[in-house]
Formats: C-alpha cells, structure tokens, sequence
C-alpha cells in the first residue's frame, strides 16, 4: 500500500505519523512545498518576538525524526492530480504514484488588489522565509503598518509589538477581529491595544503603496502614511488550484464526507483545504486554524489505512494573546434566533463573557481577560449537555460556568460511563 500525503504542515505530519502507526507496513511519503523542515506557521510570531529559535517552529525535532519512522520525507511542489492514473505530479516533472492520497497543501496569505503589494518592503508573515524578511527589517522604533486586524493579524501584531516598532494597525472593517469578537469586546481590545501604545485605524484601507526614498508612503483613507516595512495579514485562501481539471470536487475548499473522504475514492483531504462539517451547524465549511488540521490529519490518516472512523465537524474556536490580553471565541457566539444570551463586562478592568444558548444547551460564548473559563466554555459547548436549572442561574451569573460544567458536561460523562470515577 502506498500512501502520499501532500503538504508538511500539521495535518499532514499529523497524518503520515497516524498511517505508519496504523499501517505499519505501508509506504508512506510525506511531500514538504518548501525547502525547509515541517513547521508550523502559528509559531511564526513567537520567533518574530524571540520566544523560540527557528527550531522551535518546528514541528518535530530531530534530524532523523521522520527517517526513524520510516517516512519519506520529500520536497516539491504539486502541480496536479490525476485521480484516474493514481498519480500526482510535481512542478519539477516528478510524478508519485499511490494507493491513498491526502491533500493537506494549506493555504497561503489573500493580497487585496491594492497597488503596489508587490514593493520589496511589503511582506506577509506566513513562511520561515517572511519571518527572517520581518525580523532583519524591523527594530525598536521603526515605522510599521499592519494591514489586516484579524485573527492572523493580531498574532503578528502581538510578535510587532514585542519588538518595540512603531505600529499602526489599518482594518477595513469597524471593529478588530471582526469574525471573532462582537462590538463591545472589540472596542476593549481597540482601547487595550492603544494603551499599549499600537495606533489602530477601523473602517479604512490602504489605497495604495509607494517606494519613498528608502521606505514606503502608503494612502491610508485618503491620509499620508510612512512606513519603513507593511505587513500584509489580510486573510488566506486555500492551495487547490492544482485540483482544476482532476474531477475532484471543490466550492471554498475540497469539499469532503464526514469520513473526510473527497467524491474520488481513496483521495482524502485535511486541514485549511478541506471544506467538512462544522460542529455547531453541520453544515459543509473551511475552518483554517490548527485544532482542526491536526485532528483532520488524525481522522482522515485513520480512514486511508482502513479504519471507518466519522468526524463529529470543527467547532470554531479561537483563542488569542493581544498584547498581553487573552480573548476566545467558541461555536456560535453570534447566537441563534430565538436564542437567549447573556453578557457582563467590566470595561475599566478589561473583561468581558458573552454566552449564547439555544433552548437548554451552551452553544457559544465570548470571553475576554477571563483566563479560568477557556477550556470550560469549550468543554460544555461541545459535549452539547443539557443545562436543566443551571441554565437560569447561568443567566443570572454567567461566571458560574464551572460549576455548570462540572454538573452538567461532566455528569453526563459519568452518566453515559457509570464505570469511570468522578
């Protein structure tokens, strides 16, 4: 049996460990688009703030890591797929023949069309190679703009910081993190990071880009900007061009069973490509964060080698330092019609909680500067526990999340396994 997987970031690592585990007399040949060891890419703005070397982006360590396991370790580019021929084929000429194939080639940084993006002083922060560019570019008091103040956006701004730059942050829409945070949270994390001395504009964009002199001049909402360095954290798009022509079916991503499986047999796909079902709506979605892609690469690994293994969807989730400031997001914390919520803030000290429910079950929730809920919100959320009277006393007191959890999830945990001790 031969198994390729396509693409070294966490699912596909993820992956080809799971296959050699489960199929230990298979072949198994993990194909890497760039010239260095597999990494991970949310480790980035940690090297940018000198928390870890570029070791420590790595995402095993070791040498000899992948050869001790029997993995084919392999560099290119995939050009296509021919599904019929059983075969891939790399930009070089090379072609892989296989049994099982993974898709798991990541995405890469959305440029909007903004003139002059492609000026030498204009950089993402998405590879090893963007990370060397930022951190040879960049020292206490230079000039930096930042456009973009999503999720991404405010991991880079946190490593930006961290370095002493001056910082202006340019976010086209109203409030930073606009798919994770609501108004009134954003609008603290806006009044956080300005305290921190970071400039943040909302509602305006970069217009444009000019070389000047030996930086940058940037039309900002209609106002001159210099810059000595613009960092471009704008979104991402998945790497499926290559599919085009192969039969295999894709929308926002390669769209995939709940066994992560494509329309092609034996042609699996995993991580920011792949489009599979969301938790909270079942419905058929993209979720570009590394919690999905590492248990994508676990699930679909498990299914290539035989098993018959159903993916219970991503649940969106995000969990971010901002300058010092910690704010997640779980599931549907937008709410649902006919939902309940409820919210208490104390602007002054920086916290917020916002949980959403639909009927008697937690469905969402908001939270920032509240360290001790994160990994509960998540847990109650996902076991989907039946609330019974603590729900009314959630919506008097939201901070008793824990006890809620510890009645409610981990009860009908006990429940479901009387065996297992509290």
């Amino acid at each position: 049996m031969k198994h390729v997987v396509l693409g070294a970031g966490p699912a596909g690592v993820i992956a080809a460990e799971t296959l050699r585990r489960a199929d230990p007399g298979a072949s198994v040949t993990l194909v890497c688009g760039e010239a260095e060891a597999p990494y991970s890419r949310m480790a980035l703005p940690y090297l940018l703030a000198e928390d870890v070397g570029e070791e420590g982006t790595h995402l095993r360590h070791g040498e000899r890591h992948y050869d001790s396991l029997g993995i084919e370790l392999r560099q290119g580019r995939v050009a296509s797929v021919s599904p019929d021929k059983g075969e891939v084929t790399l930009e070089d000429g090379n072609s892989l023949s296989y049994d099982r194939l993974l898709i798991a080639t990541g995405s890469r940084p959305a440029r909007p069309p903004v003139p002059g993006m492609d000026l030498d002083g204009v950089v993402s922060c998405w590879t090893l190679a963007d990370a060397r560019r930022i951190a040879a570019g960049t020292k206490p008091g230079s000039r930096v703009v930042l456009m973009g103040a999503g999720f991404i956006g405010c991991i880079v701004l946190e490593a930006l910081a961290s370095r002493g730059v001056e910082l202006t942050v340019v976010e086209m829409e109203d409030r930073m993190l606009p798919r994770m945070m609501d108004d009134a949270g954003a609008a603290m994390i806006k009044r956080w990071c300005e305290a921190k001395g970071v400039t943040v504009l909302t509602s305006t964009a970069v217009q444009s880009v000019e070389a000047a002199g030996k930086g940058l001049k940037l039309d900002v909402g209609g106002n001159s900007l210099e810059a000595d360095l613009v960092v471009c954290a704008t979104g991402v798009r998945p790497n499926i061009e290559f599919l085009e022509g192969s039969g295999i079916e894709t929308d926002q991503g390669i769209l995939v069973s709940d066994r992560l499986q494509t329309n092609k047999p034996g042609i699996y796909a995993a991580g920011d490509v792949a489009q599979g079902p969301d938790f909270s709506t079942g419905e058929q979605m993209v979720h570009a964060i590394q919690p999905t892609a590492s248990e994508h690469g676990r699930i679909a690994a498990a299914n290539m080698a035989g098993a018959d293994t159903p993916y219970r969807g991503s649940l969106i989730m995000n969990v971010l330092n901002t300058v010092g400031l910690i704010t997640a997001s779980y599931g549907l914390w937008q709410g649902v019609k006919g939902g309940d919520q409820v919210v208490v803030q104390d602007k002054d000290a920086y916290k917020y909680l916002r949980l959403e429910f639909d009927g008697n079950v937690l469905i969402g929730s908001l939270s920032l500067g509240l360290t001790q809920h994160v990994g509960v919100l998540r847990g109650l959320i996902q076991t989907k526990a039946p609330l019974g009277p603590w729900k009314a006393r959630l919506m008097q007191n939201p901070h008793l999340i824990m006890e809620a959890y510890l009645e409610c999830a981990q009860g009908q945990n006990v429940r479901a396994h009387p065996g297992m001790p509290r």
